[in-house]
């Protein structure tokens, strides 16, 4: 019989804007700021876990398996294994997801799941004409050959290639992630206005949610080699107005364009992780759960509407378990874009698209915003590849335990094509 899954605890870093430069911290010195604190306060030694899981995707050449890397720095034990995973935006829900499976099918009790990325420390990749020339002079023989190969060095070949910018291009459409959320909102009828409202109220929750204080106990300050601090998410602008943020100019499709860098998520570095346990090790080391982990499930669709993934991945998961999205009562929806978090919300208002693609009788209705992104998202915060879909997960657990709702989605789109969705209920 299948095992229920807690959800313990958690913690994270701020999310730090990448500014001019690598960061004070690379993926791994990321994880071990927030993961420190949180094992220190556990009621248990770091060595009893059964598993670690990291979700990374810009994995740099100094942390191979960033999750072993983590473990050892974390003091976890040299018998700990400890491995890494990648499906792009959805590599942080990923290990927790992994981490579910294990613990409720009996062959784990209790495992840390976490997800970590460093964006600003993304490599400039030399191109392959570069390669080429570099590969014939190295293997040039004698003095002759070494000069001749050495003259056949062009400027182009010097030319350095931005990896972040390749990364968030398909490879398939040849479409970047910013162009696939201009599809989606022309699909839906997004308007620019309407993606500009929805980006300074992100600005504004999260804005809110730091001066109430309602991230402490999950952010932990993170200290850097030369003695600075960080103890908050550093991408937010309070001042942010539909107004102001209409000056932009598109970033992708100029002139037409919706998507600008004011209503998209902000390029960032920062970890995550958080504690699931089975009710054995519930009881073993008298834990409180915070929350149940009830159901996931992953979906995939056309790589040019990767926005949709959320649409795609919750519909079957709440199918499944005799929900609608009114059943629901807190979500957390990955800020990619507005417009894509906008179009998501009108896909499940909209009942052709629901008839005909998601099989459904009729439209659901739209997502209720007072219930949406309570905190905020990543247009305010940040997104981390690898980490912003455990920061949901454990967001979206904090918040509930707040607002004292009951039933909770996190949900996300995920470059490629793919989206991720995890129900979770209040214990």
């Amino acid at each position: 019989m299948a095992r229920p899954v807690f959800i313990v605890d958690g913690s994270r870093t701020p999310f730090l804007k990448a500014r001019s430069g690598p960061g004070p911290f690379t993926p791994v010195d990321l994880a071990v700021q927030c993961g420190r604190p949180l094992l220190a306060r556990q009621p248990f030694s770091p060595a009893d876990f059964d598993q670690v899981i990291l979700g990374c995707v810009n994995v740099i050449a100094d942390e191979m398996n960033p999750a072993r890397v983590a473990a050892l720095r974390l003091g976890m034990g040299e018998d700990m294994v400890a491995f890494t995973v990648q499906i792009n935006c959805g590599s942080g829900m990923q290990s927790i997801d992994t981490a579910y499976r294990y613990i409720r099918e009996g062959h784990a009790d209790m495992i840390l799941s976490g997800g970590t990325e460093a964006l600003s420390h993304a490599p400039l990749v030399w191109p392959n004409s570069g390669v080429r020339w570099f590969a014939g002079l190295a293997t040039a023989k004698g003095m002759a050959a070494k000069l001749a190969a050495a003259f056949k060095l062009r400027p182009r070949d010097l030319k350095p290639i931005i990896g972040l910018e390749r990364g968030l291009t398909d490879p398939i459409t040849d479409l970047n992630m910013g162009q696939t959320a201009e599809v989606v909102g022309h699909l839906f009828g997004i308007t620019r206005a309407q993606s500009d409202a929805y980006a300074a109220e992100s600005h504004r929750r999260l804005a809110h949610a730091q001066a109430e204080g309602y991230l402490k106990g999950e952010v932990e300050t993170a200290f850097s080699r030369n003695g600075k601090f960080f103890d908050h998410d550093d991408g937010v602008r309070p001042d942010s107005t539909a107004e102001t943020l209409a000056k932009l100019r598109p970033v992708f499709e100029r002139p037409w364009g919706q998507v600008t860098a004011g209503n998209s998520s902000q390029i960032t570095d920062g970890a995550s992780w958080v504690i699931l346990a089975s009710d054995a090790a519930v009881a073993k080391h008298k834990l409180t759960p915070k929350a149940a982990i009830v159901d996931s499930n992953w979906a995939a669709l056309d790589p040019s509407i990767m926005g949709l993934g959320p649409v795609m991945s919750v519909t079957p998961l709440l199918q499944r378990n005799d929900l609608t999205v009114k059943d629901v009562e807190t979500w957390e929806l990955n800020e990619a874009f507005a417009t894509q978090v906008l179009g998501c919300l009108a896909a499940w208002n909209d009942d052709k698209f629901c008839r005909e693609i998601l099989g459904l009788d009729g439209a659901p209705g739209e997502i209720d915003r007072e219930r949406l992104n309570v905190d905020g998202g990543a247009i305010s915060l940040g997104h981390p590849v690898g980490t912003s879909g455990n920061r949901i997960v454990l967001h979206l657990v904090n918040a509930m335990k707040r607002l004292g709702t009951r039933r909770g989605v996190a949900t996300e789109c995920i470059g490629g094509g793919l989206g991720g969705a995890m129900l979770i209920e209040a214990v």
